[in-house]
């Protein structure tokens, strides 16, 4: 065979060699990249109450601070309701110290009176018995008659005694019991109070943190239907990095592990840090499959960002060894 002939075999055999080897080099060789996007979790927020929306401070887009008002929804049913919780805590603590005091100077004022008559029976009771003990030695009267003075006497003794005690216990105030009882009832009364208040700040609630606003549901002047979300925000603190791993690769990957990614249009030296490795394999998701990526079994990865991305923008994560 001519060296003429031979030259354009070796180059077509050349050719077939190199296209296999690009056909199945991603199959049999490891990736260069990891192919995952940027995910972002919203916080709804809503009020527990139906209402008007009295205001909207804030718009769509708009970044906002921790703290920062985002809308208020008519407070009056539930400031309504505050107000009367407040006064039934009010009345519960005025019973719960009323409990305590015992009876007015009044009503211990007429004890005292009854412990005065009590006393004057008394004096009189044992005057007779002085008087009618001779008389009873000397024969005038029937010894009958002196146990009827004894009597009398002991009777207004011990009614004086009565009048006393009942003078004490007024003084004393409610049972132990019953302070314990009146005590509940302002708890009780103070819980209604804590639970309205909250509803209350829930009708006007701030950002929990920072945040962007991703979406506005109602506007100023609008009615929304209780628990109904009235807009949405994106935490910065909730945007991940979502890439998926090849099943023979997951060893690599553990939580609290850095990762290096890049994506278009974003700055170089980009990091984020390993929180959540799936414990269950999943098969390639179609929103990240190509013939550089088609890996059959794969595991979910979910790492924070060390700088704010778009949700749904595509990035490369450098493989783990």
């Amino acid at each position: 065979m001519t060296r003429r002939r031979m030259l354009p075999l070796a180059l077509l055999a050349l050719g077939a060699v190199i296209v296999l080897g690009l056909v199945l080099a991603p199959r049999f060789g490891p990736a260069r990249t990891l192919s995952g996007y940027i995910e972002g979790e919203a916080l709804y927020l809503a009020a527990p109450v139906a209402g008007t929306v009295r205001s909207m401070h804030v718009a769509r887009g708009q970044e906002v601070k921790a703290g920062e008002p985002l809308f208020v929804v008519d407070p009056s049913q539930v400031q309504a309701q505050r107000d009367e919780a407040a006064a039934e805590a009010a009345a519960a603590e005025a019973q719960a110290q009323d409990v305590r005091k015992g009876q007015r100077p009044v009503e211990v004022a007429i004890y005292e009176a009854n412990i005065a008559a009590a006393e004057a029976r008394a004096r009189d009771a044992h005057a007779d018995l002085r008087r009618t003990e001779p008389l009873v030695r000397q024969g005038w009267y029937a010894p009958a008659r002196l146990d009827d003075a004894r009597a009398a006497a002991q009777a207004a003794d011990a009614q004086l005694r009565a009048a006393r005690r009942q003078r004490d216990a007024a003084l004393l105030g409610a049972r132990e019991d019953q302070v314990r009882a009146a005590d509940a009832r302002v708890a009780q009364a103070e819980a209604v109070v804590s639970g309205a208040q909250a509803r209350l700040s829930d009708t006007a609630p701030a950002a929990p943190t920072n945040a962007r606003v991703e979406d506005v549901f109602f506007q100023a002047g609008e009615w929304a239907p209780a628990n109904q979300p009235i807009l949405s925000l994106l935490p910065d603190d909730r945007i991940k990095v979502r890439f998926f791993v090849p099943e023979r690769e997951l060893a690599a990957y553990g939580v609290g592990r850095t990762v290096r990614f890049t994506c278009d249009g974003c700055a170089k030296g980009l990091t984020a840090r390993i929180e959540y490795v799936s414990p269950r394999p999943e098969f390639t998701p179609p929103v990240i499959y190509s013939r550089e990526a088609r890996d059959r079994l794969v595991y979910l990865v979910e790492a924070r960002p060390s700088v704010r991305l778009n949700p749904g923008q595509p990035v490369d994560v450098e493989p783990l060894k």
